[in-house]
């Protein structure tokens, strides 16, 4: 037991230091503190802020959730923590990424974890359908969606069509990604990896939802974005945006 809480007071403490934020709910504190989380995803927290990012989401026990593109599960695991026996949580894995050699052992992990945790379940298939087998309450994808635009066609009208699909009436998607400059667009998807906020709004309002919420808990005021999101000088410590939409209609 005392273990248990010093690792809750320790992620309270690095969750919470140097922002004036209202303390996120315990359930999600004790998730972010479980011991048996990936020594490497634990590194990142502090610039992550994952507590924070799944308040936001409306990540909570016995929420449906489909985490998409979900890398190596660093939200994945959090989720199924949070959402707990009564809530499930989708991992979906697009199929073109089935035999890249930098993602397969990342799936072999995440299917490892599912195997383990009866309410994961790793989906390795078309991201342009149905999400999850029944609708679900949240979509969630974090420094994805400039990459929807580097998808032959005009995959990301495709991938939010999935999104409103799979979800319940008034259910959200919540999309995180790279902050790129005033003006840029979507022009810099490809090259810096980032995008502008307006243009994921616009896109995503165009799919059917209205945005409800924004969030910068990963605000970075030192990121000029001017640099590739993969620069040493800026890698994990980019400006960042969390936008909430609804569905509607």
């Amino acid at each position: 037991m005392k273990t248990a809480r010093l690792l809750i007071a320790g992620a309270v403490a690095v969750l919470c230091a140097g922002a004036a934020l209202a303390a996120p709910p315990m359930f999600l504190v004790t998730a972010v503190a479980d011991s048996s989380r990936p020594t490497e995803d634990v590194k990142r927290d502090p610039d992550r802020k994952p507590a924070e990012t799944l308040a936001f989401a409306g990540v909570k026990p016995g929420a449906s959730v489909v985490d998409l593109l979900p890398g190596g599960g660093y939200f994945t695991r959090i989720m199924a923590g949070a959402v707990g026996a009564k809530g499930h949580v989708y991992a979906d894995v697009p199929d073109i990424l089935a035999s890249n050699p930098r993602y397969v052992p990342l799936i072999a992990g995440l299917k490892d974890f599912a195997a383990a945790h009866a309410n994961t379940t790793v989906t390795v298939g078309d991201v342009t359908k149905p999400l999850a087998p029944a609708p679900v309450d949240i979509v969630f994808t974090a420094q994805n969606y400039h990459d929807f635009h580097n998808l032959p066609g005009e995959g990301w009208k495709a991938i939010n069509k999935a999104a409103y699909d799979s979800l319940k009436p008034g259910g959200v998607y919540v999309v995180l990604d790279h902050v790129g400059a005033a003006g840029t667009g979507v022009s810099q998807t490809k090259t810096l990896h980032r995008i502008e906020p307006a243009a994921i709004t616009s896109e995503v309002e165009a799919a059917g939802f209205k945005l409800i919420g924004t969030s910068e808990v990963l605000k970075d005021p030192a990121d000029d974005h001017s640099k590739s999101v993969f620069d040493p000088a800026i890698r994990g410590k980019t400006d960042q945006i969390i936008l909430k939409f609804k569905k509607v209609g």
